[in-house]
């Protein structure tokens, strides 16, 4: 009985150690980046975490976007959003991780051939 009580223990602080170490990101963050062609351009994120599933928007020159399929995995987010370039609907894939108050991204236009880097920033 001593032998399962001490089993369902460690397994309950496994538990709370894993939890404590994954990443809650909700809240609001900006970033500032610049494009392939040298543009510079800013993006606002409105995150909202439950688990390990992110919702919420990306807005920036090009309006807001919903966020989809988000992800938190430990330290490591992924979404995407989906962005009309004139005619054409093009897919944004957002991977990124977090480091304190910054998740580096990487992002990736789909059928563009094109990825770029950003730095988003916790403003609250």
């Amino acid at each position: 009985m001593k032998l399962q009580k001490a089993v369902h223990a460690v397994l309950l602080l496994s538990l709370l150690a894993v939890s404590a170490l994954a990443a809650d990101i909700s809240g609001q963050w900006k970033a500032e980046f610049t494009l392939p062609d040298g543009s510079a351009r800013q993006n606002t994120m409105n995150f909202k975490q439950d688990g390990d599933k992110l919702t919420g928007t990306v807005a920036g020159q090009m309006g807001e976007a919903e966020i989809r399929d988000g992800k938190v995995s430990g330290d490591t987010v992924s979404f995407y959003v989906m962005r009309n370039f004139g005619d054409n609907e093009m897919k944004l894939t957002y991977t990124g991780q977090v480091s304190g108050s910054e998740i580096k991204f990487k992002v990736s236009v789909e059928g563009a051939g094109m990825e770029f880097e950003m730095t988003a920033k916790k403003v609250s």
